[in-house]
């Protein structure tokens, strides 16, 4: 096991007060928060500041763990915890779960407060679980009910959550370890998605297509109006601006437009078609 410099985390002298540790905390928690950073590392990244945070804003943790410090550990170095390390200090794993070995071998283990080697205490281990949500969900957020395990628990979404991140519920697993539930879409028929851009198609009359026309379309935020240039052809496709899932920046709905030809079910229609194909005989839209 090795040595953890929780200051060093943070990113705060040793001497920080705690309203430097906590703004230090604040500013890291957001950078590296799996819902919303890019960073490869971001999940472990926001474990170890979480963990750091931890022990450097409770004081009883933040003098024991200065002692240990102040011998000379450096991180990554061998560690083993003095004996009695726990019962000297009165330590018994207090809210927190879900953390390092080196945290549990000097504070003991949260849920319960066994200390670690204790006889017959069961390691907590994190659970993973898929969640499956509707894309009209991660583009609004909100709370979903979900059932794992037998449990039946009430998840916040964030607005624009991306397939493939993790939610991750402190102490809902087994014997007081996370439970990570890793997102995705169900499939949806009427929008497709790539990355926060979604795409979806129309379908606009001959006449719309010739004449120029308002056309309703739906988007994942409700229906808005398109105005369909005239002369368009089957297959063009419009943009519209910061209609795709949320973010920084937002995506962007991308229309296709599909010309629906009517059917001529009776000697009218069928004249009309007749007509028609009269009045555009030069026209070859395979040439």
């Amino acid at each position: 096991m090795q040595f953890k410099d929780y200051y060093e985390v943070l990113g705060v002298p040793p001497g920080a007060d705690a309203d430097v540790i906590k703004s230090s905390y604040r500013r890291l928690a957001r950078k590296f928060h799996p819902d919303v950073s890019k960073e490869k590392d971001a999940e472990e990244r926001f474990k170890a500041i979480n963990e750091a945070y931890e022990v450097l804003k409770d004081g009883k943790k933040r003098a024991a763990y200065d002692q240990l410090r102040a011998r000379g550990y450096r991180p990554g170095e061998e560690f083993r915890p003095p004996p009695d390390f726990n019962r000297e200090h009165d330590f018994d794993g207090g809210d927190a779960g879900g953390f390092s070995d080196f945290f549990e071998s000097l504070f003991g283990r949260a849920r319960g407060g066994a200390t670690p080697g204790a006889a017959g205490v069961r390691r907590a281990r994190d659970m993973r679980a898929r969640l499956e949500i509707d894309l009209e969900r991660a583009f609004a957020g909100g709370t979903e009910r979900v059932q794992v395990g037998g449990k039946t628990l009430d998840v916040r979404i964030p607005a624009g959550i991306q397939p493939g991140r993790q939610i991750r519920l402190a102490g809902q697993a087994s014997a007081g370890g996370d439970l990570l539930l890793e997102v995705h879409y169900k499939p949806n028929a009427r929008f497709k998605v790539s990355a926060r851009d979604v795409s979806s198609a129309v379908a606009i009359t001959p006449w719309e297509a010739a004449l120029g026309a308002a056309v309703a379309v739906p988007t994942l935020g409700g229906v808005v109006e398109i105005k369909v240039p005239a002369g368009s052809a089957s297959g063009k496709r419009m943009r519209l601006k910061g209609r795709g899932l949320p973010g920084t920046p937002p995506g962007d709905q991308m229309v296709e437009l599909v010309i629906a030809t009517p059917p001529a079910p009776d000697a009218e229609a069928r004249e009309f078609y007749e007509q028609m194909a009269q009045t555009f005989k030069d026209f070859d839209p395979r040439r």
